[in-house]
């Protein structure tokens, strides 16, 4: 058995060459060019290629239908796929998949989110990997298929600039060290209809915040399972966050179905958290013994149900912070599993 000393140094060994392989497939092995800069005038259309796309810090392309303050600003998606699909004589143009960018020598899907993209002056960054095909969308009326929804990424503008043909596209994995990234859900019919004010989960994304996580979404849902399972599937398998935080819908009543829907999306279980915040709220009132509440693991996101109330959410999430911390590095393979 390993003394502690040299469970440190390994641990340290295993850190230093995972951060020396990102540092060096950034740098050597993870570039691309440009092949071809698109734009639409509207969504869920075809784009068309233009001789160069200008670049808005916070916002996406100019003169762009997708471009605005969210998280998919400009999507990308990879030249060589596009070229195989064409090969079974699809005769796709640049721009029909509704890409902005198509990029000859990256697979963007097998890249992980957070991963920092560089054209020129112009800094891209991953924030999601596939989405939902548009009822109406236009490639798949005409040829009966679209990469988009598996192949295709997207991202956010750093950095403004100019992008045109030809320009080369340099990929910097993200930092392992990097602050976790986590979604806040709050479940409540009144809430959703706006009777009521939300003010369990601004106090749960408050938490997060000011413990360094990067609060990348917050969502006001009715009590509806079904919802709730498509919410937590496009968090987990398509934002890849680290975290998500649900409030609501844990106790008796025939609405409060949040443990059932969270246990139907978890690839693994994870009792012991939510078993430790009924122990220690226990503690404060005997009635957290009510609370159905679950912990799962899906891929690499941590699902975790709080209570409904303000009061109760900031407990809960106060018991569970600081050993949440050690195992989502595990979660994203930026510490191992050791013993004390």
């Amino acid at each position: 058995m390993r003394s502690a000393d040299e469970k440190v140094l390994v641990r340290n060994h295993y850190r230093e060459r995972r951060r020396k392989m990102a540092e060096h497939n950034s740098r050597e092995d993870m570039r691309g060019v440009v092949r071809s800069v698109c734009t639409s005038p509207a969504k869920g259309t075809e784009k068309r290629p233009v001789e160069s796309g200008h670049f808005i810090a916070g916002f996406g392309i100019e003169n762009d239908a997708h471009a605005g303050k969210w998280h998919r600003q400009v999507s990308l998606l990879s030249w060589d796929k596009v070229e195989a699909f064409n090969k079974k004589g699809a005769l796709v143009r640049d721009g029909d998949f509704g890409e902005n960018l198509l990029v000859e020598g990256i697979d963007f899907k097998n890249l992980p989110v957070g991963t920092v993209l560089k054209v020129g002056t112009v800094t891209l960054r991953m924030t999601q990997i596939g989405k939902e095909c548009h009822t109406g969308c236009a490639i798949r009326q005409r040829v009966g298929d679209c990469i988009m929804p598996r192949e295709g990424v997207f991202a956010e503008v750093l950095t403004e600039g100019d992008v045109r043909a030809g320009d080369e596209m340099e990929v910097i994995l993200p930092d392992p060290e990097r602050p976790f990234t986590a979604a806040v859900i709050t479940l409540s019919d009144k809430g959703a209809k706006g009777e009521r004010k939300d003010e369990s989960g601004p106090a749960a994304a408050q938490m997060l915040a000011d413990a360094g996580y990067e609060v990348v979404e917050t969502l006001l849902l009715p009590d509806d399972p079904e919802l709730l399972k498509t919410e937590l599937c496009r968090l987990a398998d398509r934002r890849r966050v680290d975290l998500v935080l649900t409030s609501g819908g844990t106790g008796f009543s025939l609405r409060d179905q949040t443990p059932e829907a969270t246990l139907a999306v978890a690839d693994r279980n994870a009792p012991g958290i939510a078993e430790y915040m009924r122990m220690r709220s226990a503690q404060i009132t005997d009635r957290a013994i009510l609370s159905r509440g679950v912990s799962v693991i899906r891929k690499g996101t941590l699902i975790v149900n709080l209570p409904g109330s303000p009061k109760a959410v900031k407990e809960s999430l106060g018991f569970i912070l600081g050993p949440l911390d050690h195992g989502l590095k595990i979660l994203r393979g930026s510490a191992g599993e050791c013993a004390r």
